[in-house]
């Protein structure tokens, strides 16, 4: 059994169909690409599966469990972490403190000795070591990218949702962000990836979704991807894409 399962799930706003009849799964283990142009769906099927948005049609299953429509807090409590686009850290709280509001409101028991034991290895895990009381506003990008990163770890995900992670980083930072998320997968993590820079993704995913107007237009390893006839199109042919 699949550890997630998508199936023709739908989603419209004002009669646009942001996502449209998607389905795919994801084995336990896994890291799964996600790419498509600007508009194309790709953060709304987050959403959907994250649970900030309640789908019009389909069925999202866990463990063959159906979560699609339980508010975020439960998908969370049920094995699904996600880190966003734009980062959202709790920007007055220290960084240590960002990481133990995952983990004490995360899945895993134990006090607060534990969590914040668990949140300083985090921290050394992304690469904050030496910066746990440093406050979240006064981070640079790519170290917020890390913190957001580690609070998602905290609370022990069966799945990982990575929302353009690697947006806005330099080529040095892109690599040590790639190296991380290939520990993570080492390390047993089932990740589902959405990411704009395709060299990236094409390097860490063995398998990609294209997205397209909503829909799903292609599904495949990455060399089998890049040579579709539908996905060199929407790149390089200027197929429109709703928002």
């Amino acid at each position: 059994m699949p550890l997630l399962e998508v199936d023709r799930v739908s989603k419209g706003f004002g009669g646009v169909l942001a996502v449209s009849g998607v389905s795919f799964s994801v084995a336990a283990g896994e890291l799964v690409g996600i790419m498509g142009p600007n508009g194309s769906g790709k953060t709304t099927l987050f959403n959907l599966i994250a649970g900030a948005l309640a789908p019009d049609g389909g069925r999202i299953r866990l463990h063959g469990r159906d979560i699609a429509g339980l508010a975020p807090h439960r998908i969370c409590a049920r094995g699904i972490a996600r880190t966003f686009q734009l980062v959202r850290p709790f920007a007055g709280l220290s960084a240590l403190d960002n990481v133990l509001v995952g983990r004490l409101y995360g899945r895993a028991a134990g006090g607060r000795a534990a969590a914040v034991a668990e949140a300083e290895r985090l921290l050394v895990l992304v690469g904050l070591d030496g910066r746990a009381a440093t406050p979240a506003a006064r981070l640079t990008l790519i170290d917020r990218k890390r913190l957001e990163l580690a609070r998602a770890l905290a609370t022990s995900p069966e799945l990982l949702l990575l929302d353009e992670f690697m947006a806005g980083l330099n080529p040095a930072e892109t690599a040590t962000a790639m190296t991380l998320v290939r520990r993570l997968v080492a390390d047993g993590l089932t990740v589902l990836m959405v990411e704009h820079i395709v060299w990236a993704l094409m390097d860490l995913a063995r398998r990609i979704l294209v997205l397209s107007a909503g829909e799903k237009i292609a599904e495949g390893p990455p060399q089998a991807v890049a040579a579709d006839p539908n996905v060199v199109d929407v790149y390089l042919g200027g197929a429109p894409a709703r928002a």
